[in-house]
């Protein structure tokens, strides 16, 4: 049953962000599911959360279009403010920078930091006219040590760790929490397909790969009232890899 609080979680339709909305969910909180193009799975999902006892409803529209998520947003706060926002959705196009198209830098980029800004920047008067809320970014472990091929990614995940901090001085008084979590290399078709056992081994020295309920119940746990302390803070979740 919902506690009264609303979250959004974008790219929920991704196999973190489906376990974020999953968590979310359990912890009696209404999600709102976002999907983009994959909007029959995030149906499904909705469908499985509701099944399962919990609360929750799909939502579409395209993080990098500015005008179109506000309209969205403005609609969904009108009568009740999100209160828990899950700045989950990316993409990646990676490519060495001397090869790199415009396409490619500014795709990934336009997802990530404009997207944060397109979906925060509606949701937070309303939050703060509530006075309380959670803001948590997804990001990556590329943000931190840089990965090649993936300058574009590396930059625009780097970007969200400084906004957070930013963003968390500005709204601290309002009772509202701020940060970032990076992980590190998670389990998903992609990673299976791109990490063999002994890559990872080099790689991650806990030796295993992450799981999306790893980095799910972290996500849950900030935006939780036990995490009210804790603001401004990009916290890696990667096996030791740094």
């Amino acid at each position: 049953m919902s506690t009264g609080r609303r979250a959004l979680v974008t790219g929920g339709s991704g196999e973190l962000g489906a376990a974020i909305c999953r968590h979310l969910a359990r912890a009696g909180h209404h999600v709102h599911v976002h999907a983009h193009h994959r909007t029959e799975v995030a149906a499904q999902l909705v469908q499985s959360i509701v099944a399962a006892g919990g609360s929750a409803e799909a939502l579409q529209f395209d993080v990098t279009d500015a005008a179109a998520s506000r309209s969205v947003l403005e609609a969904l706060t009108a009568q009740q403010p999100i209160q828990i926002l899950v700045n989950n959705a990316g993409t990646t196009a990676d490519a060495v920078l001397a090869g790199m198209s415009a396409a490619q830098w500014h795709g990934v980029i336009d997802v990530s930091l404009h997207g944060f800004y397109n979906v925060t920047q509606p949701l937070l008067l309303p939050m703060i006219h509530s006075r309380w809320g959670r803001i948590v970014t997804v990001t990556s472990v590329a943000a931190l040590t840089g990965n090649r091929g993936q300058v574009n990614y590396a930059a625009a995940k780097g970007a969200l760790h400084a906004a957070t901090r930013a963003l968390a001085l500005e709204v601290a008084s309002r009772g509202i929490t701020v940060n970032a979590v990076a992980p590190g290399i998670i389990r998903s078709p992609l990673a299976d397909a791109a990490f063999d056992a002994a890559r990872i081994a080099q790689l991650v020295p806990m030796g295993r790969m992450g799981e999306t309920d790893e980095v799910a119940a972290l996500v849950e746990f900030l935006a939780s009232e036990r995490a009210r302390y804790i603001t401004g803070q990009t916290v890696s979740i990667n096996g030791g890899m740094i």
